[in-house]
């Protein structure tokens, strides 16, 4: 099978069978990334460019690595030092890049909807990186990725995703895609954290994260967004963790085999004790690796669409 799309903007708009066919996919490249020679001739010719408008680590990073580990050409842009600071639009910078003989645009923005903008006016392919709080579509497929890895499946398990909801476009694009794929997913936040109406995603809310916790198979621990809001949403920080916070005591209303999760980066104390980060149950390593693969695997079906080529 292909993707439908030139481009990857968000979950919502993928097929379970899609879905599949990237993690199928990834588990191909994740062999690339464990082996001694990190290094395939699969994007050989091909030309990545990454633009990003936010600050990034691990996503920046690991498309980077994808990138090379696969042999491709790449180049990385900063809104920052770019002519986007000479009052540049957001279409003539992508015209530019597409004009390049670009074939994939790598792009995170702060504002919800801008590469979806950029894809209907290049002709390269897009993938969104986050935008807004809007999507992260990569964050996610490397979340399914890590827990179908570990638990074998993805259908009839129960998640739990706590705290910001609000404001994190890795729990919008884990909700659809996780139900997409037979999950169960519960929210529990703060109430000034939890998106109005989000429960007609299918995902059940609690105004405790004791109740999502029972019987959880996996918990995805989110970021507190500090950053991204306007306003204060809860008294204090240590009022938050007191009550949203994921430590030992309350892990145990899981199941004992529960799966721990987190996008990173971590705020230590504050979303999870470091014992919940570091145990062994946790994944959050191994997210980091996965993401890798996840992106290769991205890379190589949006370069290959059209064509009968597998990842073999």
């Amino acid at each position: 099978m292909n993707l439908k799309s030139k481009d990857l903007l968000g979950l919502k708009d993928l097929s379970p069978e899609e879905i599949k066919y990237i993690l199928d996919t990834a588990a191909t490249m994740k062999y690339v990334i464990v082996s001694n020679n990190k290094k395939t001739p699969h994007l050989q010719g091909k030309s990545i460019v990454t633009l990003f408008y936010e600050n990034s680590t691990r996503t920046r990073l690991s498309f980077e690595l994808a990138s090379k580990y696969m042999g491709a050409s790449s180049a990385n842009i900063s809104a920052s030092v770019s002519s986007v600071q000479k009052g540049e639009s957001l279409i003539d910078t992508g015209r530019t890049i597409n004009r390049m003989g670009t074939d994939i645009i790598i792009m995170r923005h702060p504002q919800s909807g801008a590469p979806h903008l950029m894809a209907k006016n290049v002709t390269a392919s897009v993938i969104n990186a986050g935008d807004g709080m809007n999507e992260h579509p990569t964050q996610a497929l490397l979340d399914m990725f890590t827990i179908r890895e570990k638990k074998g499946t993805l259908e009839g398990l129960k998640v739990a995703i706590l705290g910001d909801i609000y404001h994190s476009r890795v729990a919008r694009s884990n909700i659809w895609g996780l139900i997409k794929m037979g999950a169960q997913v519960s929210l529990a936040g703060p109430a000034t954290m939890l998106p109005p109406d989000i429960e007609r995603t299918g995902a059940k809310v609690f105004s405790t994260i004791q109740e999502a916790l029972i019987d959880a198979d996996v918990i995805i621990s989110l970021r507190l967004q500090l950053e991204r809001q306007k306003k204060a949403l809860f008294p204090t920080v240590r009022e938050y963790s007191r009550f949203f916070g994921l430590d030992e005591k309350r892990l145990q209303l899981a199941k004992k085999d529960v799966l721990i999760m987190h996008p990173g980066p971590i705020n230590r104390g504050i979303e999870l004790t470091s014992g919940v980060a570091d145990m062994e149950s946790s994944a959050i390593d191994e997210q980091v690796t996965n993401g890798v693969a996840v992106r290769m695997a991205l890379l190589y079906l949006l370069t290959r669409r059209g064509t009968n080529e597998t990842a073999n």
